[in-house]
């Protein structure tokens, strides 16, 4: 049986999440002060007794997801799983980070801190009021990106998240994506709604956090992954250092190909998909994507624990 390993993004942040696995393994610990150290400061005590709203915010939830997928995989890794038992690993946008310092690409320290950097210039791309991101669900991909595309009227509006075949995100200038839900429910849409985000992420809004990014990673060490990451602006698996590092900068103006990405895996024989991280909503979308496939969700010790049984 082959199978995934995938990360999950933001959103799936909860204050709590991890300290249990950091409790019960010293090795998930260890990424906690790991990232601790990295930042120059406590993101650990935010994460288990922090406030949400302080924890939401874009520079806070990327690290901090980020930590949490990485002490799930260490205590996976004490269980006897090793990242080579994964024929590829992906990552829901910030998720991707998680992927590739999981996969020995990026260290933990580099991870934390190009994902604070990231989330801080994704935050300053666009003043606050100015962006928005809606769900659109009951249309396809297509659909969407023609309501983006007619809602736009001048202004940005993208499809930014392919995230499975009824739900797709779209994001830009406040007006248009407001536009963007009229039209939606107008063409069928099941249902449209605005999201609660800080900004409109993976839309060309969103440019000066890519070359903010262009800039952080060209001083970062990255290698090749021990598994081939298959990309959320590419939707198959690439594996060399440099491509990577392009399709990070391009990752934040870019959509976000999920729907694809798990299509192109299961193509590849992939039958088992493992959650590793907060939440189960890559695990929702998968199943609704490949509906055959197996889902798996690593957050606490008792589902790592759940393997030996």
């Amino acid at each position: 049986m082959s199978r995934a390993f995938v990360f999950p993004g933001q959103g799936a942040q909860t204050i709590g999440m991890g300290r249990a696995l950091a409790e019960a393994y010293p090795q998930a610990r260890a990424i906690f002060d790991e990232v601790d150290d990295a930042l120059g400061e406590k993101l650990s005590t935010l994460i288990w007794d922090g406030e949400s709203d302080q924890l939401t915010l874009t520079a806070n939830a990327q690290p901090a997801l980020m930590a949490t997928s990485m002490a799930a995989m260490r205590a996976l890794e004490v269980e006897g799983v090793a990242i080579t038992d994964a024929a590829y690993v992906a990552g829901h946008s910030l998720g991707e980070y998680s992927a590739l310092a999981a996969s020995g690409a990026l260290s933990v320290a580099d991870a934390a801190r190009l994902l604070r950097i990231r989330g801080a210039a994704m935050q300053e791309a666009v003043p606050v009021g100015e962006g928005a991101m809606a769900a659109l669900l009951g249309l396809d991909f297509a659909a969407a990106s023609a309501v983006a595309q007619d809602a736009a009227q001048g202004d940005v509006c993208q499809a930014a998240n392919d995230n499975d075949p009824a739900q797709v995100v779209v994001s830009g200038h406040k007006a248009a994506v407001e536009r963007a839900v009229t039209l939606a429910k107008e063409r069928g849409a099941r249902r449209a709604m605005l999201l609660p985000v800080s900004a409109p992420f993976h839309c060309a809004l969103m440019q000066p956090a890519a070359e903010a990014m262009e800039a952080a990673l060209a001083d970062v060490t990255l290698r090749a992954p021990m598994v081939p990451l298959v990309a959320n602006v590419r939707a198959e698996a690439v594996q060399d250092a440099g491509e990577i590092r392009a399709l990070l900068v391009a990752q934040v103006t870019g959509s976000v190909r999920w729907r694809e990405s798990v299509m192109w895996m299961a193509r590849q024989g992939v039958t088992s998909f493992w959650e590793i991280g907060a939440g189960k909503a890559l695990s929702g979308m998968i199943r609704r994507i490949a509906r055959e496939a197996e889902t798996r969700n690593f957050a606490t010790p008792e589902d790592v624990a759940a393997l030996r049984a």
